[in-house]
């Protein structure tokens, strides 16, 4: 008998082997298979697209605030983006004034002097970590993308505590500490005011969702299929869009 073949058929051994007429079989393992190089397109393209909806939103107006009276039957309109405000601006100015509140222009002077630079380095980091990024570091790419309009939250309601605590004690009304509210309606003095997000930050919002899902087709469809993902480490072995290297694998 072929020796080739034995390992298939009923063993020959002596009278004596107490093996003997014990089936064997060949251990056989299929080679790996390399993940369909669409599935990799689609993230990149569907993290692309994510990104995207960042840089648009440095053109736009992330919040807005109206403040109503009897003397502005009308309101009063600020909307703040993430490069300078817009609206009645010099109107609001002349009305802090009396409070000893600072002036807008001299809140979050740095932060409107490095959106773009901010925006720039969330974009870049989200796609670096999407094509580097191992199996083990991939839920990291998310982090990035929420810092985004959280950051902006959490920025803009602490420059709104500062300037309603630090009021002037010389100034010509004094009225308590205050902070303004940042979602629906609020009082400050005689003032009604009316706060509410702007296209900005649902564009920031609909930028970081889409990284969400990305990630979570990057983690599930490519990295878990992976040939290499049981000893896929921080770095992706195949800088994701490269060629899948498959391992052998032997009996």
């Amino acid at each position: 008998m072929d020796s080739s073949t034995a390992g298939n058929h009923r063993a020959e051994g002596s009278p004596g082997d107490p093996h003997a007429g014990v089936h064997r079989h060949l251990d056989v393992v299929a080679a790996g298979r390399a993940v369909p190089r669409w599935r990799r397109w689609l993230v990149v393209v569907l993290m692309t697209a994510s990104v995207s909806l960042f840089a648009a939103a440095l053109r736009e107006a992330w919040w807005s605030f109206v403040l109503y009276a009897p003397q502005y039957p009308h309101g009063l309109r600020l909307s703040i983006s993430l490069t300078g405000m817009g609206g009645d601006v010099h109107e609001i100015d002349m009305l802090n004034h009396y409070i000893g509140m600072g002036h807008l222009a001299d809140a979050a002077a740095f932060e409107r002097t490095h959106a773009g630079k901010g925006v720039a380095i969330v974009i870049t980091l989200v796609l670096c970590l999407t094509l580097l990024a191992g199996r083990r570091m991939g839920k990291l790419i998310v982090l990035p993308a929420l810092a985004f309009p959280l950051g902006f939250l959490a920025d803009s309601t602490w420059w709104l505590w500062r300037f309603g605590h630090a009021l002037d004690p010389r100034a010509p009304l004094h009225i308590p500490g205050f902070t303004p509210q940042m979602f629906g309606t609020g009082t400050i003095g005689q003032f009604m005011t009316f706060a509410q997000p702007g296209v900005g930050f649902y564009l920031a919002l609909g930028g970081t969702f889409g990284v969400l899902v990305a990630a979570i087709v990057r983690q599930r469809a490519v990295c878990a299929k992976c040939s290499r993902a049981d000893t896929c480490g921080a770095v992706c072995t195949s800088a994701f869009l490269g060629r899948e290297r498959v391992p052998e694998r032997t009996a």
